[in-house]
């Protein structure tokens, strides 16, 4: 099974492509391996006096209890063991997808695509009847669906994660042999097939997922030959009619992206002086006053992790947001791990991780370049922004230059639906990168000129 991998065209590039993807797993098993457990703190180590520790904002008031970072100790110690069993599953799916063959999907897409609906709508019901199988997360809302028995849980999806894949399928199996999409009405079917599923996380919420969800249906349509002008004008009907989306929004969500400009004092000094413009981005104006302690700690000390790293890191299961309690990272083997990559490895590692991630996509661009069936470049087109935009968006929120989504990092965040979603993304693009289909027609998407 295995050879299948290694056979047919673009050989090199896909061999490339896939080894990038296992070394930026490795990295993340590492990296979660590392916050599990941390080397032995040294007494003479600097940061430990707390004397030191010179911008006392990006810090929290005080240590956290030692109960509570010891339970959080014990949890983070498992993590990747269940990582390397993500892994396996993950390249098992790989293997399943490449032996299947894309083409074999595109007749069944619409019905994977209907089947992540429904998971997704279950999660909604849960909102009215209380299903024993949907937990409710305070922070994280309804996302999961549970296989568990008693108190012991076997395993959990995340339907917005597979929602992603299901998607590119349908809709590329959708645009591929159409021409009314190049008129403006004809973009109605496109649009309805992504809000669909974009109306559905947005209520689990996962504003993560609905973020990514746009690039990858303008990128579609776009190499599909959508006219420019067209996805424009659309582009113009969102930004007017967001503020109805935002004020929709709950405060923690406001905070969430709010946080992106209240990092400027000035900014956080005006929405102090002006109570609408406060009501505006975060919802309750009291919620102004302890934003470095509530929705803003999260993301400073991201950027403090990083800073600290310099050019090579503290090394491998060190620094103070690995080693320290008392500099207290949240959910850094997951959203914000790429702040423990920095810390670990310095500079260096991030751009080693960059250009990793720059081999997946610059493969995933050559094979949709190189490849004459409409349906397989479509799909290559849709899994490479797929991994570009949670790349940049990931990378943005950490860095403080994007608003904090909750989107992983591919390869990278712990995470089994994730890690399986990511693989087999990667053996779809494999087995279009595997075959040409012979063809004596003219390119793909490629139109005589025509009226608007």
């Amino acid at each position: 099974m295995l050879k299948d991998l290694f056979t047919g065209r673009l050989l090199f590039t896909r061999i490339f492509m896939l080894s990038a993807g296992l070394i930026l797993t490795a990295v993340g098993v590492a990296v979660i391996y590392a916050v599990g457990h941390p080397a032995p703190l040294e007494p003479q180590t600097p940061y430990l006096n707390p004397e030191n520790v010179n911008d006392t904002e990006t810090q929290p008031a005080e240590a956290e209890p030692s109960r509570a970072a010891s339970e959080r100790a014990a949890k983070l110690a498992f993590l990747w063991r269940k990582q390397i069993f993500y892994v396996a599953i993950g390249l098992i799916g790989m293997i399943a997808v490449n032996l299947v063959g894309y083409r074999r999907l595109g007749p069944v897409s619409y019905g994977l695509y209907a089947v992540v609906l429904v998971l997704l709508a279950i999660l909604l019901v849960d909102m009215v009847i209380d299903i024993p199988f949907v937990p409710y997360r305070e922070g994280r809302a309804r996302r999961w669906i549970e296989f568990s028995v008693g108190s012991h849980t076997f395993f959990q999806i995340q339907p917005s994660e597979f929602c992603k894949i299901a998607f590119i399928l349908a809709l590329a199996y959708y645009l591929r042999y159409r021409k009314n999409y190049r008129r403006l009405l004809g973009l109605i079917g496109p649009f309805a097939l992504t809000f669909l599923a974009m109306v559905l996380i947005l209520l689990e919420p996962d504003l993560g997922t609905v973020i990514l969800m746009m690039p990858i249906l303008f990128a579609m349509l776009f190499a599909a030959g959508a006219k420019g002008w067209h996805l424009l004008l659309i582009i113009g009907l969102a930004l007017l009619t967001s503020p109805i989306l935002w004020m929709s929004m709950r405060d923690y969500q406001r905070m969430r992206i709010s946080s992106l400009v209240l990092q400027s004092p000035k900014v956080r000094a005006m929405a102090r002086e002006h109570p609408t413009l406060a009501r505006i981005l975060v919802g309750r104006p009291e919620r102004l006053h302890n934003w470095k302690e509530g929705g803003g700690y999260q993301l400073l000390q991201a950027k403090q992790a990083i800073a600290s790293g310099g050019l090579f890191g503290y090394g491998f299961a060190r620094g103070p947001y690995v080693q320290d309690d008392f500099f207290f990272l949240p959910d850094k083997h997951n959203d914000f791990v790429f702040a423990i990559v920095a810390h670990q490895f310095g500079l260096a590692g991030c751009v080693l991780v960059l250009l990793l991630y720059g081999v997946i996509i610059a493969a995933g661009m050559e094979i949709a370049w190189r490849n004459t069936d409409p349906f397989g470049r479509l799909v290559a087109v849709g899994i490479t922004t797929m991994f570009a935009v949670q790349v940049f968006v990931n990378i943005g929120m950490t860095l403080g230059l994007m608003p904090i989504t909750g989107l992983t990092l591919p390869f990278i965040s712990y995470g089994g639906s994730s890690l399986l979603t990511n693989y087999i993304a990667l053996g779809l693009l494999n087995s279009i990168g595997q075959y040409r289909p012979f063809s004596v027609a003219q390119k793909p998407f490629e139109f005589l000129p025509e009226s608007s």
